[in-house]
């Protein structure tokens, strides 16, 4: 993986090209490159895992009269495949990697590359004959890309910090912004960010910039159609699915691991790997104190540890442990906060990121079992009728409680509740659905819908930047298209068979795992449990309300953050794990976000 970055139509000179290359080096340490002509820039920072020797960038080429340069972040799982049918329009090819793929299939297709590509990617083409510009981002969503229109030019990149370093761009946050932090976060709008104007090319979308103007487009989304195979013929396609998509993306130049916490996703892709690759490495993450101070409830029903020992022994791995402290922990808030660039979930990115740099020494790519509980229905509010037929975002039940800590200025300008439902209604009339649909089966078609275009953003958010700000790739094969294409259309009955969440996954997936794997409960990633974890950011918090000038308050109220140190909310602040101690630490990291960002509210 790499970063990437473009200044088009604006001023730059080799001090901006600097500032812009430190902010991308994280992303790609093992070189940078510069394609720079009068009022256009392309910039590089690469992190090689296919063809080292080759593949560098920006990757320039000339055809039919015109030159194409192309910044790319990502990895193709289809290369060969595309180098065969480009060698046979007529293609030649220089080196091996995807990179020379994706510019070649560009130059052939246009636009239309992108329907053919399989993989994860954020990459831009420029036509430097005619100034026009092609911005694309993957169909899920894995890699990032950030755009600003600014002062009569555009301005991309990988992440927001690097737009952010032009001279003449300023952080800004307005009412929408705002809102958002408070009763989103560490969610965020589809297409937008916090920061005023600066907008991110959606999942499944691409754009062209030309003459000052940017127009978007969607080439890919969730679509329904009628399903008649039968269960059994399902389980085997999707065994088949989750098999081949694992297995291409195992393909790389330099030594891969995988991330093993002993559950159902993970297991099986360390199980897979491990059929290809004798004693590869694996690693989970536990938190100092937990076999003492864990305690099961209905989100994190059981600890991890004798699940990874269970899988250690099925698959002969060599197994690298990662124990972090409640000090660690906290250590790590201000770096989660600069890596994503903005206030995320709290100590489940801090263990996250931590645990990536321990990864690092070992291997250069690892893989991860995000997303499965998207596609396949495994988060509790999948299940749980109260929780799924209540009309909102069912990551997010405390809409009262985020309204009343919100400032009361904020309050006054904005309805909470209204900023949040609106969003909700119009992301479920975007869902869709076959007329005639039962109303369970299109109620799990609209949490579906739901879960792919906001949650699981925000989970791919956390694992690319925690994990690229340590120069790791982390690929996700449960993100394969082809696997939500054709999940998306199967009856839940299938999903959930025999009453286990995932149980359609389950059953397609007999043989390869220990029984109880296979059929383990749902636990998600491990979070500390430890009391004094929750002394620590107690105390910050404590120190912070003694500040008369502290930003936090702009957009929290004072009081009502008071009454939240001893408070037991009945609802995690997001998702499963995110209880009181994560929300308190959300706090501290919206209040460093606003300082280290010099936001300036307007």
């Amino acid at each position: 993986m790499c970063a990437i970055a473009g200044v088009l139509g604006l001023p730059v000179d080799k001090a901006v090209i600097d500032r812009l290359l430190s902010t991308m080096a994280r992303r790609g340490p093992d070189g940078m490159g510069i394609y720079q002509q009068p009022g256009n820039c392309m910039l590089h920072t690469r992190l090689a895992i296919i063809d080292p020797a080759g593949g560098a960038q920006p990757m320039v080429l000339a055809a039919e009269g015109e030159r194409y340069i192309l910044t790319y972040n990502g990895e193709l799982y289809n290369t060969e495949e595309l180098r065969r049918e480009l060698q046979a329009l007529g293609h030649d090819f220089l080196g091996h990697s995807d990179t020379e793929v994706v510019l070649h299939a560009y130059v052939q297709w246009k636009e239309g590359c992108v329907d053919r590509f399989n993989g994860i990617f954020a990459f831009a083409v420029l036509e430097e004959g005619s100034g026009k510009v092609f911005l694309a981002r993957d169909r899920i969503g894995v890699k990032p890309l950030f755009y600003k229109c600014h002062e009569g030019g555009l301005l991309f990149a990988s992440e927001i910090k690097t737009i952010l370093t032009y001279p003449t761009v300023q952080a800004q946050l307005d009412l929408e912004g705002g809102a958002q932090i408070v009763m989103l976060g560490p969610g965020r709008i589809p297409g937008k960010t916090p920061f005023q104007n600066i907008q991110e090319i959606e999942p499944g979308h691409y754009g062209v910039y030309q003459a000052g103007k940017m127009t978007l487009r969607r080439y890919w989304a969730l679509r329904d159609r009628a399903h008649s195979q039968s269960f059994e013929e399902t389980s085997a396609r999707v065994r088949f699915l989750v098999l081949d998509a694992i297995h291409r993306q195992m393909v790389s130049d330099v030594p891969i691991g995988c991330f093993l916490s002993g559950g159902l996703d993970s297991s099986i892709i360390s199980a897979v790997c491990a059929g290809q690759m004798p004693q590869i490495h694996t690693f989970s993450v536990d938190n100092l104190g937990n076999d003492r101070y864990f305690k099961a409830s209905k989100f994190q029903p059981s600890d991890d540890r004798t699940y990874i020992q269970l899988m250690e022994q099925w698959i002969d791995c060599r197994h690298h442990w990662v124990v972090l402290s409640p000090e660690e922990l906290l250590n790590a808030l201000e770096a989660a906060t600069q890596a994503r660039d903005l206030p995320g979930m709290a100590d489940v990115d801090f263990s996250l990121l931590a645990f990536c740099g321990r990864i690092r020494p070992f291997v250069k790519v690892a893989l991860s079992g995000e997303c499965a509980d998207e596609i396949f229905g495994g988060y509790p509010w999948f299940r749980d009728p109260a929780v799924r037929n209540v009309d909102g975002f069912p990551w997010a039940q405390n809409t009262a409680d985020r309204v009343a800590l919100m400032h009361p200025d904020l309050r006054a300008k904005i309805d909470g509740h209204a900023f949040v439902q609106d969003l909700y209604r119009d992301t479920i009339r975007e869902a869709d659905i076959l007329p005639g649909t039962p109303p369970l089966e299109r109620r799990m078609k609209e949490m579906m819908h739901l879960n792919f275009r906001w949650f699981m953003q925000t989970l791919l958010d956390r694992k690319d930047r925690m994990s690229m700000y340590h120069g790791l790739e982390v690929r996700v094969p449960f993100c394969d298209h082809r696997i939500a294409e054709y999940l998306y259309s199967v009856p839940w009955s299938y999903k959930d068979y025999q009453g286990r969440e995932k149980g359609l996954l389950r059953n397609a997936m007999q043989g390869l795992l220990p029984e109880q794997v296979l059929y383990r409960k749902k636990s998600p990633y491990p979070k500390t449990h430890h009391p004094g974890y929750l002394a620590l950011v107690r105390k910050r918090v404590e120190r912070l309300l003694e500040d008369q000038s502290a930003p936090l308050f702009c957009l929290f109220d004072r009081e009502a953050v008071v009454r939240l140190l001893d408070a037991d909310p009945a609802w995690p602040w997001y998702g499963q794990l995110m209880t009181l101690p994560q929300t308190l630490a959300y706090l501290l990291q919206v209040e460093y976000w606003l300082e280290c960002y010099n936001l300036a509210w307007i």
